[in-house]
């Protein structure tokens, strides 16, 4: 098994667990600022090619600069996203392989948390005028509802996503960790860097040394810019 929406599940989760058992509720507020620290790197820099592109910040631009395609693996073992568009506008989510992941996990509270603020911030990132809104999520109800306060989420979706700002799931997966890290650290300094050790060292049991260590060499990277 390679990088998939399932490992990135997995590394939000532990690092929900390790700063809520080091740190009671702050460390709850720092998962929470962890994910939207991430959330909106990933915004601004689909931002950031839609604007060198000419591109106004619309919804079907959010669409279309997405990073991300759902891979073979989720597929395989029959949990890739399924969405569906409402009359309304609204976007209805009914499977989805993060939820799946938290659950597996027994984890559906680390799965409640981040995925109330992830989608929010990405598209705050991405333009903070369109109004996002996660209304529900699978963890908690039988589907997830995102909308926009005013508008189609669906806007634009049609012609599919920019082949220029796609990035494969190591590169997520290495964002999401190191974007973790650094809040981490930042806030509980060397408690919180132990936090980020145990994190990489679960991943490693669980999914190789090997992979372990490409996260590792991400450890430069600026995520705050596209490439």
């Amino acid at each position: 098994m390679g990088f998939n929406e399932k490992t990135h599940a997995y590394i939000a989760a532990k690092y929900y667990v390790y700063l809520k058992e080091a740190f009671k509720e702050r460390g709850v507020q720092a998962f929470i600022h962890g994910t939207q620290h991430y959330a909106m790197q990933r915004g601004r820099r689909m931002a950031q090619r839609a604007i060198r592109d000419g591109q106004e910040l619309t919804q079907a631009a959010y669409n279309y600069y997405g990073e991300w395609v759902g891979t073979e693996e989720a597929r395989a073992q029959g949990c890739q996203n399924q969405s569906e568009l409402m009359p309304d506008g609204s976007l209805k989510i009914t499977r989805c392989p993060w939820h799946a992941q938290f659950r597996e996990m027994g984890l559906t509270e680390a799965g409640t948390v981040y995925c109330r603020y992830l989608d929010e911030a990405i598209s705050r990132g991405f333009n903070p005028e369109l109004g996002y809104v996660v209304d529900q999520t699978l963890h908690t109800s039988d589907c997830c509802i995102h909308r926009l306060a005013a508008g189609n989420m669906g806007e634009g979706s049609g012609r599919g996503k920019n082949p220029g700002g796609l990035r494969s799931f190591e590169y997520h997966c290495a964002h999401l960790y190191w974007a973790y890290s650094q809040v981490t650290a930042a806030i509980f300094r060397s408690l919180g860097e132990g936090v980020c050790r145990k994190v990489l060292e679960d991943f490693a049991q669980d999914y190789g040394r090997e992979m372990a260590d490409i996260l590792w060499g991400y450890r430069e990277r600026d995520f705050n810019v596209c490439d």
